[in-house]
C-alpha cells in the first residue's frame, strides 16, 4: 500500500492491519480503505511473478544489514514475463530494472527505512544469462520519539495492566517497525482479554511519521471495559458424573476474576484424568450479567469399561502375560475400579483396587486394595494374601505423599525353612518424579521413601520397623549421551529371631534392576549350608552411560555394585559390569545387557533382557 503525501511514501507490506489511522507529514489515511486495493495488487503479483532467481536471470543483493538482506531476498520478485520464452525478454528486463528501486524502497519502509538509495548494474554472464547486481544503502532509519500507551479509564490502571503496557515491544528511541507494532498491539489486546477484560478495544491507534526529521510518534489508547468475574459453571453432555465430582477439576471459583489461563488449566485437568475423550470449554457471553461470565463445559466421556491385555519378557520374571481391567464412574459417584492380573514364570499376582476421589481436593484420593501375590526366585518362595487402605495426597509438584495400613497373611520358604506369618503394617510413603518424557526420557529424576512397622501386640507375629528408599537420576551428556545413577537402600530394626521375618520383608540383591551379572534376588547373607536367606539391610548402586547411535539404536556401558547384609562388618560387595544394546520403540526401549561378575574367583557372564526405562 502506498501512502502519498508531501512526496513521501509509506508501504505496509503483508501486515495484519486493522482499521487504523496512519499520518504521514500532516495528512491522515484510513488503512482499512486502502487494504482492499492492496489485496488486489498482491494477488495480481503472486499470479504473475517468480522467485528472486530464474533460469536465465540471477540477482545479487548487497546491503550492510543481514536482517534487511533477508527482507529484500523475500520481497524482490522476477516477473514471469522475463521468462515467457526460452530467450530473456530484454525489453522487460530494462523495465524491471527501472522498477526495482521503487520496489526496494517500498520493501524497506515498513522496517523504518525511508531514505534508501539503490544502484543496479546489469551484467551478461553467458549467452542469454544475466546477473543484476543491486547495491542498497538503507539510509538513516526513522526512530520513535514519542510512544504513548494509555488507558481510557485511569481507574482501571491496575499494576497488572501497567506491566502489560511496559512489555510492548517498541520503546522510545527504537526504529519504527510496523511488524513489531502490529504484533505488540495484537498481543497487548490478547493479554488484556485473557485477564477478564473481554470487551477491550483500541479507541485510538495512530502512527505519525515525520520523514524529513526521521522520527515517528505512536499513540495507542486502550479501552479495557469492565472486568468480568467467573459466574456459574454448567456441565453438558451425557457424562453421568455428579457435579460435585466434576467441580474438583475447576481451577477457579465463582467470583474470581475471569482468566483464560484458568480455563485452559481446567481443560487440562479434565483431559489428564483419562475419563473423557473430548473436553470443550467456552465462556457463555450471551448470558453474562452484572459482570459475571458463566462458563459452559461440554464433556464426552471415555468408555466406562476397558480391558487391556499385554505380553512381555524379562530375565527377572520370565515370559509374562498381563490383563488390566478398568471401570469408571461406579454408582455414578466418580469412583473407579481397577483389576490387574499378571501371570509370569516366576511371579503371579491378582490385585483389585477401588478408588474413591476426595470431593474437595483434586490431588487426593483413597485406595482400597485386596490381592494375591506369588513370587519364586533362586532364594525363596512367597505366597501372600493382603488387603490395604491408602490415602494419597499431593504436597505440590512433584511430591506425592500417602499413609497406608496393610494386613498380610504370608507363607514363605527360604532355604530349608518355612514360615506362616501375619503382619499388620501401618506406614507412609513419599514419592517424587520429574521427567521430560515417561516413555523415552532424556533427563529427569525419580525417587521414593517408605517407612512401615509392626508390633506383636497388634495382629502381627513379630515386631519391626523398616525404612527403604530408591533414587534414580538421568543426566544428559554431550554427544547425544546420558548418565543414569540409581541408588537403593534399606534397613530393618528387628530384635526377634531373623527367621520370623517373612520373605517379602527381607532384602535381596541381584537382577536387571540391581546387580547385573547375578540372577534375580540371588544375593544376600547365607546360612551355614551356603544358601541365601536375605538380610536386614540393603545398599546397591548402578552407573550407566547410554549413547544414542541412531534414532532407533543405542549402546550402553554399566557398572553395578552392592548387596544385602545383616551388619556392616559382614557387608560383602558384589560387582558386575558390561555392555548393552538399546532398541528404541514407541512403547519404550528394549534393553539387552551382557554383564560379567567382577571380584570373584570364577566370574560368570549373564544376559539380562528387559523393556522400558529402568526407573
Amino acid at each position: 500500500m502506498d501512502l502519498r503525501g508531501d512526496n513521501i511514501q509509506l508501504e505496509v507490506k503483508m501486515l495484519p492491519f486493522e482499521y487504523q489511522s496512519i499520518v504521514v507529514g500532516e495528512q491522515r489515511y484510513q488503512s482499512g480503505q486502502m487494504m482492499k486495493i492492496l489485496l488486489i495488487i498482491i494477488g495480481f503479483i503472486c499470479l504473475t511473478t517468480l522467485p528472486c532467481s530464474a533460469d536465465n536471470l540471477q540477482i545479487n543483493i548487497e546491503i550492510d544489514h543481514s536482517e534487511l538482506h533477508e527482507i529484500l531476498q523475500s520481497a524482490i520478485v522476477i516477473p514471469s514475463a522475463l521468462n515467457s520464452t526460452d530467450t530473456l525478454n530484454r525489453h522487460w528486463l530494462r523495465y524491471y530494472q527501472k522498477q526495482l528501486p521503487r520496489q526496494i524502497s517500498n520493501a524497506l519502509q515498513p522496517y523504518g527505512y525511508f531514505h534508501s538509495e539503490t544502484k543496479i548494474k546489469s551484467e551478461q554472464t553467458a549467452e542469454n544469462e544475466f546477473l543484476l547486481k543491486i547495491k542498497v544503502k538503507p539510509g538513516e532509519p526513522v526512530k520513535i520519539t514519542l510512544l504513548q500507551l494509555l488507558l481510557s479509564d485511569q481507574s482501571q490502571q491496575t499494576e497488572e495492566l501497567r506491566q502489560l503496557l511496559k512489555e510492548f515491544p517498541l520503546k522510545e528511541g527504537d526504529i519504527l517497525r510496523q511488524d513489531l507494532y502490529e504484533r505488540g498491539k495484537s498481543l497487548l489486546l490478547q493479554e488484556v482479554v485473557k485477564r477478564g477484560f473481554l470487551d477491550a478495544q483500541f479507541q485510538t491507534h495512530q502512527i505519525h511519521v515525520y520523514q524529513q526529521e526521521n522520527r515517528a510518534e505512536i499513540t495507542l489508547l486502550l479501552a479495557p471495559g469492565q472486568r468480568y468475574r467467573f459466574g456459574q459453571t454448567t456441565f453438558i453432555g451425557n457424562s453421568n458424573y455428579p457435579d460435585r465430582f466434576l467441580k474438583r477439576y475447576l481451577s477457579y471459583r465463582p467470583g474470581n476474576n475471569f482468566s483464560q489461563q484458568q480455563l485452559n488449566q481446567t481443560q487440562l485437568n479434565l483431559l489428564n484424568t483419562d475419563l473423557f475423550k473430548k473436553v470443550n470449554i467456552s465462556p457463555d457471553s450471551e448470558h453474562a450479567t452484572d459482570e459475571l461470565m458463566p462458563v459452559s463445559i461440554e464433556l464426552q466421556p471415555a468408555p466406562r469399561h476397558s480391558l487391556r491385555p499385554g505380553i512381555g519378557y524379562g530375565t527377572d520374571t520370565g515370559a509374562r502375560f498381563s490383563l488390566r481391567y478398568r471401570e469408571l464412574n461406579l454408582f455414578q459417584l466418580g469412583h473407579e475400579l481397577k483389576g490387574e492380573l499378571l501371570v509370569a514364570q516366576r511371579k503371579q499376582s491378582l490385585v483389585t483396587t477401588y478408588i474413591i476421589p476426595d470431593i474437595k481436593r483434586l490431588d487426593s484420593q483413597t485406595k482400597l486394595r485386596i490381592g494375591y501375590d506369588r513370587e519364586e526366585s533362586d532364594s525363596y518362595l512367597s505366597r501372600k494374601l493382603f488387603t490395604e487402605a491408602e490415602y494419597q495426597r499431593s504436597l505440590g509438584r512433584p511430591l506425592l505423599a500417602s499413609v497406608f495400613l496393610r494386613l498380610t497373611q504370608e507363607y514363605s520358604e527360604v532355604a530349608d525353612e518355612t514360615d506362616n506369618s501375619q503382619m499388620l503394617l501401618p506406614g507412609a510413603r513419599l514419592q517424587w518424579q520429574k521427567v521430560d518424557n515417561l516413555i523415552m526420557p532424556r533427563y529427569g529424576f525419580q525417587g521414593n521413601v517408605e517407612i512401615k512397622g509392626a508390633h506383636s501386640a497388634f495382629l502381627s507375629d513379630t515386631s519391626l520397623l523398616q525404612l527403604s528408599a530408591q533414587s534414580t537420576s538421568l543426566i544428559p551428556l554431550p554427544y547425544n549421551s546420558s548418565l543414569m545413577i540409581r541408588l537403593r537402600a534399606g534397613t530393618t530394626w528387628h530384635n526377634d529371631s531373623f527367621q520370623e521375618l517373612p520373605a517379602s520383608l527381607r532384602f535381596f540383591a541381584g537382577g536387571d534392576q540391581s546387580v547385573r551379572g547375578y540372577a534375580y534376588q540371588s544375593l544376600g547373607p547365607k546360612d551355614d549350608e551356603d544358601q541365601v536367606i536375605g538380610g536386614k539391610h540393603l545398599l546397591v548402586s548402578n552407573l550407566e552411560i547410554e549413547k544414542r547411535l541412531t534414532s532407533k539404536w543405542g549402546g550402553a556401558l554399566f557398572y553395578d555394585v552392592g548387596n544385602a547384609f545383616d551388619s556392616l562388618d559382614e557387608y560383602e560387595l558384589e560387582q558386575g559390569a558390561g555392555i548393552g544394546i538399546r532398541r528404541y520403540t514407541p512403547i519404550g526401549p528394549i534393553r539387552v545387557d551382557l554383564a560379567r561378575q567382577i571380584g570373584t574367583s570364577s566370574p560368570r557372564w549373564r544376559i539380562h533382557f528387559s523393556m522400558g526405562f529402568g526407573w
